[in-house]
C-alpha cells in the first residue's frame, strides 16, 4: 500500500511536469533573452523615486528580469544601494518573481486561465498597494540608514553596451543562452521540490484534511481566512518562484479559495530564508515592517481579485480530482514538449560553444546562475554570487574545499 502511494505521488509529479514542460522552456528562453539585452544600468537610473510613472517602470523592468526570489532580492538590494528608490526597488523585486511569463503559463496549464489572469490583475493591485503603503509604513530615516550601510559595499557599475548592439551580435545571443541555462540550473531544486511535494499532496493527502484547514461556506469570513492562511503556508514551504505553482495546484484541488491561491503564489518573497536575507540587508526593524506589509498586501490583493472576479462573473476554474492526467498521449502537449526539448538543445549548444574570453560573466558556484561580474551582489575571492544567500552557503563546511 505504501509503495503504491509513493508510486502514485511520483506519477502525479512527473505528469504535472510534463504538462508544463513546453511552457517552462518558453519562459526560461524568453527570460534569458531579456536579461541579456536589458541593461541593469538603464534600470537603476530609471528608478530614482516612487512616483506612479517610476513605479510602472519598476514593474516593467521586474517583469523582463525574471529570476528566483533569492536573486531578485539581491538585485533589488543592489539597485537600492546604487541609487534606486527603496519602494521602486521592492516593486521591481515583486514583479520579477510574480509577474513573469513562465509563472502565468504554468498557472494556466495546471489550474486554469483564470489564475493566469489573476496573477496579472493581482500583481498590479499588489504593486499599487506597495507604492501606497511602503513609504508610509517604513520611516525615511530607517531607509536612509539602510542605504548608507549598503552603499559602503558597492563599487561603481560598469557601463553596458546598448541593447541594439547586443541583440545583433552572436555574443549577445550566447549570453542569452547562458542566462537561460543558468536560470534553469538555479531553480532546479525549487522546481523539483515543488512538483514532487505537490504530487504527493495531490495523491496522498485526503480531501478531508484540506476541508478542515480551509474555511468554506462562511462567505466573507471564509475568503478572509483563506487569503491570510495562503501566505502562512508559503512562509513554511521554502519554495520560491515557479516552484510554488504545483503546490498552489495541490492546494486548489484541496479546497482553498481563488484568493487563497493568489496570496499563496505571491508570498514566495516572505519564506523564512528570505526574511533572514532582508534582515541582513536592511536590519531587523525594516524586515519586520516588510513582513507585515507584504503579508497584508498579498492577502489584500488575493481578496480583491476574488471579489473582482465575482463581480465580473468570471467563473472559478474547475476543481480537479487530479491535477494532471497520467499517461502519455500523442496530443498537442506532447508535440509542444518535444519541440521545446529540441529548442532547448539548440540553446544549450549555443551556451556550451559561446565565447567566454571577455571576462564579463562568472558562474555562481552554489546555484549555477550566470552573474555579471560588474553587478555581482556578492564576492568571495575569485568566486562571484547571485546573492548573499549563495555566498553564505559557499562558506559552509560542505563547500569549504571548493
Amino acid at each position: 500500500m505504501l509503495l503504491h502511494g509513493l508510486g502514485h505521488g511520483l506519477d502525479e509529479a512527473f505528469f504535472m511536469f510534463w504538462e508544463t514542460l513546453w511552457a517552462l522552456a518558453a519562459g526560461f528562453v524568453l527570460s534569458g533573452a531579456v536579461q541579456a539585452f536589458v541593461s541593469r544600468d538603464e534600470m537603476r537610473t530609471a528608478l530614482g523615486d516612487h512616483a506612479p510613472r517610476t513605479i510602472a517602470k519598476a514593474g516593467f523592468f521586474g517583469v523582463v528580469s525574471s529570476s528566483c526570489s533569492y536573486a531578485a532580492s539581491a538585485l533589488a538590494k543592489t539597485l537600492f544601494a546604487r541609487g534606486a528608490d527603496f519602494t521602486a526597488a521592492l516593486v521591481f523585486m515583486v514583479a520579477s518573481t510574480n509577474l513573469v511569463v513562465e509563472l502565468g503559463i504554468v498557472l494556466w496549464l495546471l489550474i486554469g486561465w483564470q489564475f493566469a489572469l489573476a496573477e496579472v490583475v493581482g500583481g498590479v493591485i499588489m504593486i499599487a498597494l506597495l507604492a501606497l503603503v511602503v513609504p508610509r509604513a517604513i520611516p525615511a530615516s530607517w531607509v536612509e540608514r539602510a542605504h548608507a550601510r549598503l552603499a559602503e559595499d558597492q563599487h561603481e557599475p560598469v557601463a553596458s553596451e546598448p541593447w541594439t548592439q547586443r541583440i545583433r551580435s552572436r555574443r549577445g545571443w550566447g549570453d542569452a543562452s547562458s542566462y537561460t541555462v543558468s536560470d534553469l540550473t538555479m531553480l532546479r531544486s525549487e522546481l523539483l521540490i515543488g512538483f514532487v511535494v505537490a504530487g504527493f499532496l495531490a495523491a496522498l493527502v485526503p480531501g478531508g484534511f484540506w476541508q478542515s484547514l480551509f474555511l468554506t461556506g462562511h462567505g466573507f469570513a471564509s475568503s478572509l481566512e483563506n487569503v491570510v492562511l495562503g501566505p502562512f503556508l508559503a512562509i513554511l514551504s521554502f519554495v520560491c518562484s515557479v516552484g510554488n505553482v504545483p503546490l498552489a495546484a495541490a492546494l486548489w484541488k484541496g479546497g482553498i479559495s481563488v484568493g487563497g491561491v493568489v496570496s499563496f503564489v505571491f508570498a514566495d518573497l516572505i519564506t523564512l530564508p528570505l526574511l533572514g536575507i532582508y534582515r541582513r540587508y536592511y536590519g531587523t526593524a525594516i524586515t519586520l515592517r516588510l513582513l507585515a506589509v507584504f503579508w497584508a498586501v498579498m492577502s489584500t490583493a488575493g481578496l480583491a481579485v476574488e471579489y473582482l472576479f465575482r463581480a465580473l462573473r468570471i467563473p472559478d476554474p474547475h476543481r480537479p480530482t487530479v491535477i494532471a492526467a497520467t499517461g502519455f498521449h500523442w496530443d498537442a502537449t506532447t508535440f509542444l514538449d518535444l519541440a521545446a526539448l529540441a529548442v532547448f538543445a539548440v540553446v544549450y549548444r549555443l551556451h556550451r560553444t559561446r565565447d567566454t574570453g571577455d571576462g564579463r560573466y562568472a558562474r555562481d558556484p552554489v546555484c549555477g546562475m550566470q552573474v555579471e561580474i560588474a553587478h555581482a551582489p556578492a564576492r568571495r575571492g575569485d568566486a562571484y554570487f547571485c546573492s548573499d544567500h549563495c555566498a553564505a552557503r559557499y562558506e559552509e563546511p560542505a563547500h569549504a574545499g571548493h
